[in-house]
């Protein structure tokens, strides 16, 4: 056979998957959009309101413009009591979610049963939302800010606390080992081998929470657990619609820079 015969009979055409990877890669096309079909179809979404949506929405900035700027000395104190709760509740999480994180790293913790622990401990916590949490502790401490922080905290435990988790599992084993060779504890092992390492990330994930808290403490006042989503709440029951305009600039402000101070501190650390 010539060269000629064999590459007209046995093209070598390059393909980027095999035809059974094709064809799994198709099934899993296919399944996905049968999926969001079937989610449409269940949720029987009323189609008709999306007709006027973009009048509604022109109506509502309408009625925002111009905010009430006078309103704006009633807007400080819950903002800054936010500010406060997403703080606080960021210091606390940071306490419950380091010694969880030790539990929940394979490489820390003292057997299998410990790490199942932490790790239940951090999947309960980011399984129930931050309103969920709000709910059941302002039924716990009534009211206020109290609840607020403890909504945040307990959210926020799961998150911390898994990063920092899989950061030390990612350490260098040569210095633990290292470390070990020279009889020292295992107090000693984590706090001079593991600790070193995880620790612009400890900082780094401390802050970039604390960012996001900031964010989800605005709308705890919704259930009543401080800060400026109570009169957010308020005034939009009240169809104050130039208060809820003055109080949406504000929140944006206040996020805008919890942003820029989140992303400014975690360059400095990494």
């Amino acid at each position: 056979m010539t060269v000629e015969e064999h590459a007209r009979r046995h093209p070598e055409v390059w393909r980027r998957f095999s035809p059974r990877q094709t064809l799994v890669r198709y099934a899993w096309y296919v399944g996905i959009v049968f999926v969001a079909l079937w989610s449409v179809r269940q949720l029987e979404i009323p189609w008709l309101y999306f007709l006027d949506a973009h009048v509604q929405a022109g109506d509502l900035l309408v009625r925002m413009f111009p905010p009430d700027w006078a309103f704006i000395e009633q807007v400080l104190d819950p903002l800054i009591e936010t500010i406060h709760i997403a703080t606080l509740g960021t210091a606390f999480t940071f306490i419950i979610a380091f010694p969880i994180a030790f539990l929940s790293a394979r490489n820390t913790t003292y057997n299998d049963l410990t790490w199942l622990i932490g790790r239940f401990i951090l999947v309960t916590s980011r399984s129930v939302n931050t309103v969920v949490w709000g709910l059941v502790f302002v039924a716990i401490f009534g009211p206020g800010p109290v609840a607020g922080i403890w909504a945040i905290t307990a959210r926020s435990i799961g998150f911390m606390g898994k990063l920092i988790a899989e950061a030390i599992e990612e350490v260098d084993g040569g210095t633990i080992e290292a470390i070990e060779a020279t009889g020292a504890s295992r107090l000693q092992v984590l706090w001079i081998g593991v600790l070193p390492q995880v620790l612009p990330i400890i900082w780094g994930t401390v802050i970039y929470r604390w960012d996001i808290n900031i964010r989800e403490s605005t709308v705890l006042g919704f259930v009543g657990a401080g800060g400026i989503g109570i009169i957010l709440y308020s005034s939009i029951n009240l169809f104050a619609w130039s208060e809820v305009g003055i109080i949406i600039i504000a929140i944006f402000v206040v996020v805008v820079f919890s942003e820029f101070v989140s992303a400014a501190v975690r360059q400095r650390i990494t």
